[in-house]
């Protein structure tokens, strides 16, 4: 848990945004430690996302979420294990099929706070609460077959870069996190 800790310390935020939600995670962290990657903390804990890219970098990998009804990146709950990378890898191979993924960059890409609204979740109610998301930059094979996970999405396809975050209904999610994802990728030279 320390390692992560560490990363999102020195982690340098790109905008306010990022700021505001390093210093809360931080924060949540110190006051809840271990508890955090557990969902059984209804009221917060860590997710892992990932912005998938092709080789060509001119495509995003994306999924129509289930719950969300709308498309968005692929990521997931961090269930006990404090190697967000590892979850962040193992959430794309699990919600698309895709078997071959890896990190384009080992350290944060962006951190951002979620509001996730109440939702019912294989039969469940599960109450309002906060994702405290770290996204990492992931490449994936075009050519590996797409696979729906239908007990969370109902289409996987790659999305062209430039469109990625048009697609999305969810505004906030366009308007501030998938457009300034496509904004740090133009900034780096991989």
């Amino acid at each position: 848990m320390e390692k992560i800790i560490r990363a999102i310390g020195q982690y340098q935020p790109f905008n306010e945004q990022e700021a505001a939600d390093q210093s809360e995670m931080l924060h949540l962290l110190g006051t809840y430690k271990e508890k955090l990657f557990l969902r059984e903390t209804l009221f917060a804990h860590m997710t892992s996302s990932a912005w998938v890219v092709s080789g060509n970098r001119k495509e995003i990998l994306m999924a129509y979420h289930n719950i969300y009804q709308a498309w968005s990146w692929l990521g997931g709950h961090a269930d006990g294990d404090t190697d967000l990378l590892r979850v962040a890898v193992r959430e794309v191979m699990e919600e698309s099929g895709i078997k071959s993924v890896r990190p384009l960059l080992q350290d944060i890409f962006s951190l951002e706070i979620l509001c996730v609204d109440g939702h019912v979740k294989r039969g469940k109610y599960v109450p309002s609460h906060l994702h405290l998301n770290v996204t990492y930059l992931l490449e994936a094979d075009q050519n590996d077959p797409l696979r729906v996970k239908k007990d969370e999405n109902s289409a996987v396809r790659w999305i062209e870069r430039s469109s990625a975050p048009e697609i999305s209904d969810e505004i906030w999610f366009r308007e501030h996190i998938y457009r300034k994802l496509n904004q740090k990728l133009e900034g780096l030279n991989i």
